[in-house]
């Protein structure tokens, strides 16, 4: 972790266009999402039922829950749709050259 509390998590071509890869920054799982030179981070969370949503399909900017197809955006963390009403966190992106780095949000 560097002294503004960023880590890099990947480099953005481990990523497909569009696409998402599942990580582990500084002990926390979370998936980076890739939308061109746009990269977003949320939890592997599913807040409805603590499932993970690594697995989960991409469709435009959400992420389906693969357990109970709850959707998120992935800009903002917000429930878009039921059973979750509760948003996943999202934590703050940046990419330096070609790696993605990530600060983590605490809540």
């Amino acid at each position: 972790m560097s002294s503004d509390g960023f880590s890099t998590a990947a480099k953005l071509q481990q990523i497909s266009d569009p696409g998402k890869l599942v990580v582990e920054v500084d002990g926390q799982v979370v998936v980076l999402i890739r939308y061109g030179q746009d990269v977003y981070c949320v939890d592997d969370v599913c807040t409805h039922d603590g499932g993970t949503l690594g697995d989960g399909e991409l469709q435009g900017n959400c992420l389906i829950c693969p357990r109970h197809g709850a959707m998120f955006d992935v800009r903002t963390g917000e429930a878009l749709s039921m059973p979750a009403t509760e948003p996943t966190l999202v934590h703050e992106v940046r990419l330096v050259g070609d790696a993605i780095q990530v600060r983590l949000r605490n809540s």
